[in-house]
């Protein structure tokens, strides 16, 4: 187990951790709380106020208050940027801080959550720059009249973050929200809020004014319902489930209020057979790894070619079955714990109803046993086989588990791919770079990936298509205009 430090210390001994709102750390209205454990110990980490209906009301407010006489929308972009980038190195100045918060908090490893902080740094930076750089005015070349288009923020821009990865997708979040001048209400996961709060801490040194930036630990009922129902919002933007998708589309078409939804997938590999078998197999295990498989754009389908069945599943048994599972902390862990026991029992509940449903274990996974960590919620991951029916290779597990299927043709390759209800992200595996493009192509997702998987850069695009999202996507430069609203001005000559 890792030594934590210091300042880990002092701030998990802190709480109760209050609500950020205004610029001020605030009791919720109803002194709700929730307490916010370690995955790989099952023991509490810290406690954190739960905001409510009237917390909601008082973070929106004060976001509205911002927006209108903090100058946060009305300042220079550029003048903006430098505020977001002193925010980005204090960010990478607490960088080993924030790692060890996000790792106890979500029980990934520890390498992986510094990896999350790092880009979360660079996401800032990135629309920060692209914010400056960005023309808020176009000419309309219309006849008899002067016209144009100008682009300003939209106001309060309310935000529901799901828990696998807390830090960095509030940075892909927040950071062309604010980058655009609007203001914003952020309710994570109940589950891991504590690097979210942290951030607060980080905004107020970086001189964020105050009131830009509202958090609201929280359950989804009240606060996460209440935030999205609320007609003071004017953007909203939702990562999670489809089911709550739905929930939280609803609320803000009765306000008509633009959403942006990005939610589950069930992302297939199509594997021909002139790939490197070795390469290949291992690439797919960290995939499916990573984050314990709690990553909604992962390779859990994999269609493999039957001439290569045989060494492609005892390649990737043999890696998994070495595969190092233990604490977030601990050196060498490459997989840790599942978030919550939940999570741990949403994943061996899938494992039995896919093979009462037929699927043939080619790895059973199952619980896993890490002695000195008893109380941790740890799964072995697990590899089935069977028909593209079970309900392990249609239902998203959101846990290390991977379905096996095997094709003959590419024809049949694309068609049960694209049997899939989701349509997040996919990749093919080929040497064949004219077949690879074509696969990419016709398999139906927001990302097609060639000879990689989990592919995320600043400039590209992330979205989804179908059950996985709606609304626009992330990272890209189309994301920064999701934040400012087009006004046409005309006048006659």
């Amino acid at each position: 187990m890792g030594i934590l430090l210091a300042e880990v210390s002092d701030f998990l001994a802190s709480g109760p951790m209050k609500l950020f709102i205004g610029g001020q750390w605030v009791d919720a209205v109803r002194r709700g709380r929730l307490e916010t454990c370690d995955p790989g110990t099952g023991k509490v980490l810290a406690e954190v106020a739960a905001a409510g209906q009237e917390d909601v009301n008082r973070a929106v407010e004060a976001a509205q208050q911002a927006f209108k006489k903090s100058g946060w929308p009305a300042m220079p972009a550029n003048d903006r940027a430098v505020v977001l980038h002193r925010l980005a190195d204090l960010i990478d100045k607490h960088r080993d801080i924030l790692a060890q918060i996000e790792s106890l908090d979500v029980g990934k490893p520890i390498a992986q959550a510094a990896a999350d902080v790092a880009f979360a740094a660079q996401t800032l930076r990135y629309y920060a720059d692209l914010s400056v750089n960005t023309r808020r005015r176009e000419p309309i070349a219309v006849s008899g009249h002067e016209a144009y288009t100008l682009r300003v923020p939209y106001g309060v821009c309310a935000f529901i973050f799901p828990w696998n990865f807390p830090f960095l997708l509030l940075s892909w979040g927040i950071s062309p929200a604010l980058a655009t001048g609007n203001a914003v209400v952020v309710k994570p996961a109940e589950d891991t809020p504590l690097s979210t709060v942290y951030l607060c801490r980080l905004a107020q040194q970086a001189g964020v004014p105050d009131g830009v930036i509202n958090v609201l630990p929280g359950y989804g009922e009240p606060a996460g319902a209440a935030l999205a129902a609320h007609p003071g919002i004017r953007r909203m933007s939702f990562t999670g489930s489809p089911e709550v998708g739905r929930t939280v589309a609803a609320a803000c078409g009765a306000n008509l209020v633009p959403v942006k939804l990005e939610l589950g997938g069930k992302g297939a590999a199509v594997l021909f057979d002139d790939i490197d078998i070795d390469q290949t197999a291992s690439a797919l295990v960290s995939a499916l790894t990573l984050n314990t498989g709690q990553v909604c754009c992962t390779a859990t389908r994999w269609l493999v070619h039957e001439s290569i069945w045989d060494q492609l599943v005892e390649r990737a048994k043999t890696r998994l079955e070495h595969l190092n599972i233990g604490y977030s902390l601990s050196p060498g862990t490459e997989m840790g714990p599942v978030v919550s026991p939940k999570q741990k029992n949403r994943v061996l509940g899938y494992l039995q109803r896919g093979v009462a449903e037929g699927a043939s274990a080619l790895l059973p996974g199952g619980e896993a046993e890490i002695p000195e960590f008893r109380g941790g919620f740890y799964v072995k991951p697990a590899l089935l086989t069977g028909p593209p029916e079970n309900v392990c290779a249609r239902e998203e597990i959101f846990g290390p588990v991977a379905y096996l299927m095997p094709f003959k043709t590419e024809d049949e390759a694309v068609d049960l791919v694209n049997r899939s209800f989701y349509g997040l992200a996919n990749s093919v595996w080929s040497k064949n770079l004219d077949r690879a493009h074509r696969v990419a192509e016709t398999m139906v997702a927001g990302s097609s990936w060639i000879n990689a998987h989990n592919v995320f850069k600043h400039g590209i695009p992330y979205a989804g298509a179908n059950l996985s999202g709606l609304g626009g996507g992330v990272l890209g430069p189309e994301t920064l205009y999701d934040y400012l609203r087009p006004q046409s001005v005309v006048r006659p000559v």
